[in-house]
Order: C-alpha cells, then structure tokens, then sequence
C-alpha cells in the first residue's frame, strides 16, 4: 500500500541576481536620473562567445519577467535569461577610463579575448 505524503517541504529557490554595494548605488543613481522606471537585465545571442550580457531601460516588466529586489535596488531579469543568470551578482569595475557594469556568473563557461562576450551555460542542480 502507498504511503501518503503528509506535508511537502519546498526547497529554498536560488538568487537569480544579487548587487554588489557598488553596482546597487550605481543602478540607483542611473535609474534616478533615467527616463524609465525599470532597468531589464538579459542575455542574447552574439558575439565570439556565443551571448553577451544586455541592461536595457524598460517601462514596466514584460510577462514572465522576474523582479528582483536586492539592496532597496529593483531590476528585472528577462525570462529567457533566467536560467543563464542564476547565482549571478553584478559588479561595477570603474578605472581611470571607464566604468562598466561586470557580471560574475557561475554559469559562464568561457569569454571572448575582449571581455564583450560570454559562454553561459543554463543553471541546473
């Protein structure tokens, strides 16, 4: 005879992106001074690697689209993008010449010599 299951226990859902302190400050900065509401973080195909890294302005989060919360800092995440992002925090790295957003990904496999694109892998336990 089959043994009912009495209670389910869920597994705690992994971060998908996480701030650093730098790149919050820096978000909330841009995001003050931006035309939009939201800031949509994705990936797309292109590049040697194979995909690059995209932060574009968004008026209002798209279907499927995840809100993240991380530091009083809102940002989406695109839904096709998801699984390549998981447990990914993004950085700002600022030189004498430039400051940029960087992304450190524990999915990303490989990198293009310029550092413009990626090999990402999708998120599986």
């Amino acid at each position: 005879m089959a043994q009912a299951i009495s209670e389910r226990t869920e597994r705690p859902r992994p971060q998908i992106v996480t701030l650093s302190d730098d790149a919050a400050a820096r978000i909330s900065e841009i995001m003050a001074a931006g035309a939009k509401p939201y800031l949509r973080v994705g990936v797309k195909n292109g590049g040697c690697a194979g995909m690059e890294y995209v932060m574009e302005y968004a008026d209002a989060p798209a279907m499927h689209d995840e809100i993240i919360n991380d530091k009083g800092v809102e940002i989406l995440v695109a839904a096709n993008a998801i699984l390549f992002l998981v447990g990914t925090q993004i950085d700002v790295e600022t030189t004498k010449f430039h400051s940029k957003f960087t992304f450190r990904n524990p999915n990303q496999s490989d990198a293009c010599g310029c550092g413009e694109s990626v090999t990402i892998v999708p998120f599986s336990e």
